[in-house]
C-alpha cells in the first residue's frame, strides 16, 4: 500500500541518458515508466520534473550571456518531457506536458488547477521548463510545483544511492545517512539540490526521499515505505 497520495518526482537528465550522458537511453526511460504505471494504478497521482542535462549545460559557457543559457536549457528540459511522456503513454498511461510558457500547440500552461483537473483523470502531470525565469534550476522548479500541487512528498531519482556527509567518489569512507532534516543538509552544506531550493522546501515544510534511480524498483519501493536511501524530514 502507498505511503502518499501525491508525489512529485524528480529525474535527471543524465540519469535518462543512461551510460550514454547524452541524449535518451530508451531502455532506462522504459523501466522507469512500467515504475511509474504500478503506482499510478495503486491510485497515487505523480507529477514529474526532468532536468535538461543530458542536452544542455549552459553555465559551463563564457561565451553564451547567462539568461539565453538558462533558456535553452528550460527548452531541454521541455524536449525531455515530452519524450519521456510519450514512453510513458506507450505503456499506457495518460499524460499532460505543463509549461510556464506559451509553446504552442505543444504544451498547455501551467496552473494549479490544470494541474489538478489532470490529477484527478488519472493523468501523469509532467512540469516542463523549469520556473520559466533564468537564474532558477530545476531543483527550485521541483520544489516550487510540489508546494504548488500540495505534494506529499518529492522524490530525487539520483545517480547515488542517497545523502552522504562527503562525496562517496571522491571519499571511500563518506557516511550515508538513513534520514537527516533539511535544517541538517542547510547546516552541512550537503548539497542535495542547491541553495535557493533547500531553504524553500524548508520554509515550505516539503520533505523528500532520496534514492537511486538504477536500482531494481527503486520509485515502487520509495512510494512503499521500502526506501533504499535517505529520508530528509522538515522536523
Amino acid at each position: 500500500m502507498a505511503e502518499y497520495k501525491r508525489i512529485l518526482l524528480k529525474l535527471s537528465g543524465e540519469a535518462l541518458a543512461g551510460d550514454k550522458k547524452t541524449g535518451f537511453d530508451e531502455a532506462t526511460c522504459l523501466k522507469v515508466a512500467s515504475q511509474v504505471k504500478k503506482i499510478v494504478d495503486d491510485g497515487v497521482q505523480v507529477g514529474i520534473v526532468i532536468g535538461g542535462g543530458n542536452f544542455w549545460r549552459g553555465r559551463t559557457s563564457k561565451n553564451i550571456d547567462r539568461v539565453k543559457a538558462d533558456q535553452i536549457g528550460m527548452l531541454a528540459t521541455v524536449m525531455n518531457c515530452i519524450y519521456v511522456s510519450e514512453i510513458f503513454r506507450s505503456v499506457g498511461m495518460m499524460t499532460q506536458v505543463l509549461t510556464p510558457f506559451e509553446c504552442g500547440d505543444i504544451t498547455k500552461l501551467f496552473s494549479k488547477d490544470r494541474a489538478n483537473k489532470y490529477f484527478s483523470k488519472g493523468m501523469v502531470v509532467f512540469f516542463a521548463g523549469g520556473t520559466g525565469h533564468p537564474y532558477f534550476s530545476t531543483d527550485t522548479a521541483t520544489v516550487l510545483r510540489a508546494i504548488e500541487i500540495e505534494a506529499d512528498t518529492i522524490l530525487l531519482a539520483k545517480a547515488i544511492d542517497g545523502v552522504y556527509d562527503s562525496d562517496p567518489k571522491t571519499n571511500p569512507s563518506a557516511v550515508k545517512y538513513d534520514e537527516i532534516s533539511l535544517d541538517e543538509v542547510l547546516a552541512k552544506k550537503l548539497q542535495v539540490i542547491d541553495l535557493s531550493a533547500t531553504i524553500m522546501a524548508l520554509e515550505n515544510k516539503m520533505p523528500m526521499l532520496v534514492f537511486a534511480l538504477n536500482e531494481e524498483d527503486s520509485i515502487i519501493n520509495s512510494v512503499n515505505g521500502r526506501l533504499n536511501g535517505t529520508r530528509i524530514t522538515v522536523d
